[in-house]
């Protein structure tokens, strides 16, 4: 997610924080969409330099995701990991659309 006002052309600022729940939730799928809307906009690369020059400690930044001021592959929920490793969530970032495809990672 885009922080500096000046630049309204970022894909996550409609000027009323309406993604903020998704940008920096703890649900897979929310994580997925927000990284859906990173992958199409024109300002991905500045908006995660600009996250790790200021050392973000949270969030969906330029299209990664950032834990503890890590970017991370997958953001791990609470609790015991699965016995199992969960597949990937991919999704389009429309959250109307149902379309959920699922990718298994090795």
């Amino acid at each position: 997610m885009f922080a500096v006002s000046t630049n309204r052309r970022a894909r996550c600022s409609d000027g009323r924080g309406s993604f903020n729940h998704m940008f920096f939730s703890d649900d897979p799928l929310d994580l997925a969409r927000a990284k859906a809307i990173c992958s199409r906009c024109t300002l991905q690369s500045a908006c995660l330099d600009g996250a790790l020059e200021r050392g973000e400690p949270w969030g969906v930044w330029g299209g990664e995701i950032f834990v503890e001021g890590e970017i991370v592959a997958v953001k791990r929920r609470r609790g015991r990991p699965p016995v199992h490793p969960r597949p990937a969530v991919l999704v389009d970032e429309v959250p109307s659309m149902p379309v959920v495809v699922v990718s298994s990672v090795a």
